[in-house]
């Protein structure tokens, strides 16, 4: 599999497809692929390697649930408990029923930032969050579902900002990534002290052109004003990146891996979650139509279900996180499979990238098992 994956991705690169990339697969809590190809910063020639980490977007969203499902593990947080008790500002504007769950399968009807909102202003801890929970929601909360693209991170870092006292990105540093070994390579807020390590990103040939093929009246462009959408000048931005902004994220291959590995078993000795809690939170939470994009999304607790690039309802083993850009990563509770790509050429739409590498990987797991 090593192989065929670094086979695969060095094409990739050398047909100027890609920029520079990374892959990482652990199976039954062991790594069996670490891919690093091509260049992190085009203006340096500066290589990838194994451990540069790569701003992914919404595949930080992985993230934050990991850390919010570590706290309920311990007794720190429960799914059912209503967020006003934790957080009693957010009862505002009928939306006192709202609890945990609601929140992760994004369901509080919150969606929106106004149209205005600039980078400074989303890098604002305290007023993100007050601008948040003295927003009217668009549906009751656990009506109906909405992929709350930027809110999301901010309402799921209060709570257990709220929980534990402790900034989110502190939380996962201390209760995930230490643990793990992967300190240095996964991210909310990235320290200033990291930038210079990190991968370039740039917009890929056609990407404005994407956006603009998009629907205008699409919910999810009012809900997500331009000046805060992921794009390349978006993932470079030094405010952004230092910030807690978790939504996104900042991680190597390899890291964010190792973290969708000890989610299924132990790694090293560690292990994230029990198998009866891996059950609860990665079962089919919702599948309804998500009144952002317009068609059914299925999710389990703080994750969609199904993987990239495949029929979801065949894969509903699957549970992760694709980040707008092209990266994504993912674990395979049927195959003991955790799967990650970063890469740092920033396209809008489906990754190529991600469907054709997990496809690699999902045969190459099938010959293996039959």
């Amino acid at each position: 599999m090593q192989e065929l994956v670094q086979r695969a991705v060095d094409e990739m690169v050398e047909s100027g497809e890609e920029l520079g990339v990374q892959v990482a697969v652990y199976r039954h809590g062991e790594l069996v692929v670490d891919v690093a190809a091509g260049v992190a910063d085009p203006g340096s020639g500066r290589a990838v390697g194994p451990d540069t980490p790569f701003y992914s977007a919404s595949t930080g969203k992985g993230v934050t649930a990991t850390v919010v499902h570590v706290l309920a593990e311990r007794g720190v947080i429960e799914y059912d408990r209503p967020i006003v008790e934790l957080w009693p500002e957010f009862g505002a504007h009928g939306k006192a029923g709202a609890t945990v769950r609601h929140a992760l399968t994004h369901s509080l009807g919150v969606p929106a930032v106004p149209s205005g909102l600039t980078v400074r202003e989303l890098a604002d801890w305290d007023g993100m969050c007050a601008l948040i929970a003295g927003s009217e929601p668009w549906w009751e909360p656990g009506t109906r579902t909405g992929y709350h693209a930027m809110t999301w991170g901010f309402v799921m870092g209060e709570i257990v900002r709220r929980a534990t006292g402790r900034p989110v990105s502190q939380v996962l540093r201390e209760e995930v990534a230490e643990p793990l070994g992967i300190a240095d390579e996964l991210f909310l807020g990235v320290p200033e002290s990291e930038l210079g390590r990190l991968a370039r990103l740039e917009d890929a040939p056609g990407s404005a052109e994407m956006i603009a093929a998009m629907p205008a009246d699409l919910p999810l462009f009012k809900a997500t004003p331009p000046a805060v959408t992921p794009s390349a000048g978006y993932g470079n931005d030094p405010v952004v990146l230092t910030s807690d902004i978790p939504s996104g994220g900042t991680m190597s291959a390899r890291a964010v891996a190792r973290m969708y590995a000890a989610l299924l078993g132990e790694v090293d000795g560690v292990r994230l979650v029990s198998e009866e809690r891996l059950r609860e939170i990665t079962a089919l939470a919702t599948a309804e139509v998500d009144q952002l994009i317009g068609f059914p999304v299925p999710r389990a607790l703080g994750w969609n279900l199904g993987r990239p690039g495949a029929d979801p309802q065949q894969t509903l083993s699957t549970f992760g996180m694709p980040g707008m850009g092209g990266s994504a990563a993912y674990a395979d509770t049927a195959t003991g499979i955790a799967f990650a790509l970063t890469k740092n050429r920033f396209f809008p739409g489906p990754s190529t990238a991600v469907d054709r590498i997990g496809e690699l990987v999902a045969k190459a797991v099938h010959v293996t098992e039959s």
